[in-house]
């Protein structure tokens, strides 16, 4: 039977699946709101795995994978989508795991993004933070807000990824987008370059280590708007582990330095629908006085009640947002209970 990674994707598209995986011995597999299901019942064989590989390697990606078993990057399929791709050898065979992208920039209101985050991405500089677990949609809420101030504010925006997911056309500013391993050496590296190379805002795909947290906050204090990701889970736990990046000795000042310009977290998660889909859960921290001085005082185990008397400013935990989304008839009470940072306070709020 003859196999293609076009025919594969178009149906793939067609059921709204997010993820596509390759590999010998089963058929080709899609996520498709979160579960795993095969695309039909035609088992693929070591050779049509490794032509659809052919298909979508090029020289550059060939060397990588010899060298190092794997290779990721991404692809434009003309017509169809835009590809996160990695491939990689397991038991000696090689496999294909290739996230799906659209080629349209999402847009924050249609995503049904935290007005919060947007207004934050508004302003002139400060560190604006989205967090949450791989593949519940961190990228596509920072591609929507640069899409947002790509259109609404004349500024030179420069974004550092692994890889480029999302093309961004120059519109009212102008963009460019810089890929890790191929236009710079490492996230570190490329945001050391960007502040000579006067940006107005730096996107971040990932603080990975010390130095790219070190320098992204040093970007902010110095009159830049900073948008990064971290993998948490809440709001005090995403403080927490920046501090924690840091030697003891450096914690007090980081803490202040922190404090100052920290602008807005949002943690995501995408949970599954009583219908079958998926929905985007947030938990909202925006730097009011109150947050700054708790982040200045060491005190984050009081972040939570704070985002809890918020409300007004935009915030609210994880918790609740997945308590009302369960009220209101959306997500299932174990869905609730599943995905809660507190399941046991959660529970008591539900039986109330």
């Amino acid at each position: 039977m003859n196999v293609n990674l076009r025919d594969i994707l178009k149906r793939a598209i067609e059921k709204e699946a997010s993820d596509i995986h390759i590999c010998c011995g089963r058929p080709a597999l899609l996520r498709i709101d979160g579960d795993i299901v095969d695309l039909d019942e035609n088992v693929l064989g070591e050779q049509q795995v490794e032509a659809i590989a052919e298909e979508i390697l090029d020289d550059e990606a060939k060397k990588e994978l010899e060298e190092h078993g794997e290779s990721d990057f991404a692809r434009s399929i003309e017509g169809l989508a835009r590809l996160r791709v990695n491939v990689y050898r397991e038991c000696r065979r090689l496999a294909i795991a290739l996230r799906i992208l659209p080629f349209d920039i999402p847009v924050a209101e249609e995503l049904g993004t935290p007005s919060a985050i947007v207004a934050a991405a508004e302003r002139n500089k400060g560190l604006i933070l989205v967090t949450g677990p791989t593949g519940h949609g961190k990228s596509t809420t920072l591609a929507a807000l640069i899409n947002h101030i790509n259109t609404g504010s004349r500024r030179h925006i420069i974004t550092l990824e692994d890889p480029i997911e999302y093309i961004h056309p120059h519109k009212e500013s102008v963009i460019h987008q810089r890929e890790i391993g191929h236009d710079t050496m490492s996230f570190a590296a490329g945001l050391r370059a960007a502040l000579r190379e006067d940006p107005d805002v730096i996107l971040v795909g990932e603080m990975r280590d010390l130095e790219t947290i070190q320098t992204a906050i040093t970007a902010a204090e110095t009159g830049h708007l900073v948008l990064a990701t971290l993998h948490t889970n809440n709001a005090a736990a995403t403080i927490d582990r920046i501090i924690d990046a840091f030697p003891a000795e450096q914690q007090q000042q980081i803490r202040i330095q922190l404090s100052n310009v920290l602008e807005c977290v949002v943690c995501q998660s995408l949970v599954p629908t009583l219908v079958g889909k998926r929905t985007a859960v947030y938990e909202v921290m925006v730097s009011v006085p109150a947050i700054r001085n708790l982040i200045r005082e060491n005190k984050t185990y009081q972040i939570t009640s704070s985002l809890q008397i918020g409300k007004r400013q935009g915030m609210q935990t994880m918790d609740d947002h997945l308590l009302r989304l369960m009220r209101e008839g959306i997500i299932s009470h174990e869905t609730a209970v599943l995905y809660a940072i507190d399941p046991a306070t959660l529970e008591k709020k539900i039986s109330l």
